[in-house]
């Protein structure tokens, strides 16, 4: 039987109500619940816990009606990256001659796809999460929170089915990945604070103004060309020096594209040690700034959206 998105706001609203009765019962009293415009910071982060498994609910809920009535359903998460690093690899690779530093084109290309799809997913799905929620969020209390960072989970899971063809790529290739491997994690968690960053940022600007439908997918397609997904970064230092390259770093997925190649590729690939802690400063100021902006703005979402 087909499930509407109401269906789904209906079970939220009963979830949140059972958990309600059920704390009563504990208590043995009926307490007075008061539905305030503004939580201290307090009450909001520990919300934020209580609230889990709504979290896990829009998380699962996105990831059903993403794929819902695809013919081929989750592999077109493998197609998307796949086709970009065929059409990059053939203009950059073979009609560019760009260098590669020392690795087959199509891996060096995968492994600044595969960061940069899991970015404009997420900027694009967390941007628009509040507006499509908008029912939801004028009927019941919860951290607003919760509904991009959701998101930014359903992008991941797109970002872990994307990385087998990664695992295809070494295998067709016979590239062994050096010691550095051990490290990736830290740069899959460097890609998650940009990208949750700049999808609050986003999601919160976006309830007020609704230009930014029009802006996202235009920094999205922008991107591609302003981030390292289909050359060296160490090209900038070459022809115009660390110092441009230093302004090239604001770019937060720069240090990240860059510690993908590092700990996937090694040999040539250097990581620009200055560039990455600029990347790293940017994220987490985008991460910070990102939150008390959403904050600040959220006690207003209920009335604008």
């Amino acid at each position: 039987m087909e499930q509407r998105p109401e269906f789904f706001e209906l079970n939220i609203v009963k979830t949140i109500a059972a958990d309600i009765l059920n704390e009563t019962e504990q208590l043995g009293e009926m307490p007075v619940l008061t539905i305030e415009a503004g939580r201290s910071e307090k009450h909001y982060w520990a919300d934020l816990w209580r609230y889990r498994e709504l979290f896990y609910f829009l998380a699962w809920r996105d990831l059903l009606v993403r794929y819902k009535q695809t013919v081929v359903g989750v592999a077109w998460s493998l197609i998307r990256p796949i086709l970009s690093v065929v059409m990059l690899t053939v203009i950059f690779g073979i009609v560019g001659k760009m260098p590669s530093g020392g690795v087959p084109y199509a891996l060096l290309v995968f492994c600044g796809m595969l960061p940069w799809q899991f970015f404009s997913t997420a900027l694009s799905e967390s941007g628009n999460s509040l507006v499509t929620n908008s029912n939801l969020i004028s009927k019941v209390y919860f951290p607003r929170l919760i509904v991009p960072a959701s998101s930014v989970v359903t992008s991941f899971v797109d970002f872990l089915v994307s990385a087998a063809f990664l695992v295809v790529l070494l295998v067709w290739y016979q590239f062994m990945p050096p010691l550095n491997i051990v490290f990736l994690p830290l740069f899959i968690l460097l890609a998650f604070a940009a990208s949750l960053g700049a999808g609050i940022w986003i999601a919160a600007l976006m309830v007020e103004y609704r230009d930014f439908r029009i802006i996202v997918p235009f920094v999205v397609q922008f991107g591609v060309l302003a981030t390292p997904v289909a050359y060296l970064s160490s090209n900038i230092s070459k022809n115009l020096g660390d110092n441009w390259r230093m302004l090239y770093s604001l770019n937060p997925m720069v240090g990240v594209i860059d510690g993908f190649r590092w700990a996937i590729l090694g040999g040539e690939h250097k990581i620009f040690w200055p560039g990455l802690l600029l990347s790293i400063l940017v994220t987490a100021i985008l991460l910070l700034s990102g939150i008390w902006y959403f904050r600040r703005t959220e006690k207003s979402f209920a009335d604008v959206i």
